[in-house]
């Protein structure tokens, strides 16, 4: 499942207009980064970025699929990351508009892990 070096080089280039972008290797795979953002992975030499509930429709409309993997016992687990359009994979250019989306995505999913933090009361 490791992802090749070409691929991983071409999946940094296509995100380097937003930002920062890094990579490291995961599970056999391959996890991006922007801003210190997971916005991305490559997966059986595929790249998906990251999804949620407001962005999904815009993937699935762009006949993209879920990223899924079999975990013990034989049982199928679909994850938050949706493989990106075909024609995305050309250029910065094209890659952009998914790459905000995905972007988007992951700071929505930090937002949301922080607000429980903030909504405990002090200890007395």
């Amino acid at each position: 499942m490791a992802a090749s070096n070409e691929l991983v080089t071409h999946c940094l280039d296509l995100f380097a207009p937003l930002g920062a972008a890094r990579s490291r290797r995961m599970f056999g795979g391959q996890g991006f980064y922007v801003d210190d953002l997971f916005i991305a992975l490559i997966a059986y030499d595929q790249l998906f970025l990251k999804i949620d509930a407001q962005t999904r429709p815009r993937f699935e409309a762009a006949g993209c699929v879920p990223f899924v993997y079999e975990a013990k016992g034989n049982r199928l687990v679909s994850t938050s990351y949706f493989s990106a359009p075909q024609d995305a994979m050309e250029s910065p250019t094209l890659m952009l508009p998914w790459a905000r989306l995905a972007l988007e995505a992951a700071l929505r999913a930090r937002a949301a892990k922080a607000k429980p933090a903030r909504a405990r009361k002090p200890k007395p």
